[in-house]
């Protein structure tokens, strides 16, 4: 007698499988959403602190003003600073005669893109710079109110994410340079909250 072996599954097998694999994409694609959401304001947040450390500590190596300020054109042959806002991007210079306008002769140390749709950068009272004394501290108001708070939203706004703490980012520079990233819900209200 000729035993045939069959393999494969059965078809109650094949609807558990696919009941499982069901319940797995049902709860891990808006997981996945809200992580790709996270870090792209993260990527941000952190890109504004690096330009601020980069930023001073040149200031103190070079011995010279370096000024963070904002761009149209960041990735232009020759950007500048032309006073929009922050979600355009924004470029660090050399600023050798301290006026924040890059002129010729100054070198550009970093440039910034435009950030992507649907994140905005709030500063005060609309602040479209930040700039660095050669002893590496911060130079107070130059032209007009230098940034000392920058709120950093997407489509969320201030709202309680994982582990409790906002899904905003919260930028503060202290008058003497220092910037640090906070993500306290209460600290971001105060500030004004996203727009």
């Amino acid at each position: 007698m000729n035993k045939n072996s069959q393999n494969g599954f059965t078809i109650y097998e094949l609807m558990i499988t696919l009941l499982i694999a069901g319940v797995l994409l049902t709860i891990g694609i808006p997981s996945l959403g809200e992580f790709t959401r996270n870090s792209r304001i993260s990527g941000i947040a952190n890109d504004l602190h690096s330009s601020f450390l980069l930023a001073r500590s040149e200031a103190a190596r070079a011995k010279s003003n370096v000024t963070i300020c904002t761009s149209d054109d960041p990735q232009g042959a020759n950007p500048s600073c032309d006073g929009v806002a922050f979600d355009r991007g924004w470029i660090i210079f050399v600023d050798l005669d301290g006026d924040i306008v890059r002129d010729a002769g100054e070198p550009i140390l970093r440039t910034l893109p435009e950030i992507p749709g649907g994140i905005d950068i709030s500063t005060n009272a609309g602040a479209t710079y930040f700039s660095f004394a050669p002893t590496g501290l911060g130079r107070g108001d130059v032209a007009g109110p230098a940034l000392q708070t920058a709120v950093i939203c997407d489509q969320r706004g201030n709202q309680v994410a994982a582990g409790g703490s906002s899904s905003a980012r919260f930028l503060v520079v202290t008058p003497i340079g220092r910037a640090t990233i906070l993500r306290d819900v209460d600290q971001i209200d105060n500030a004004g909250g996203c727009p």
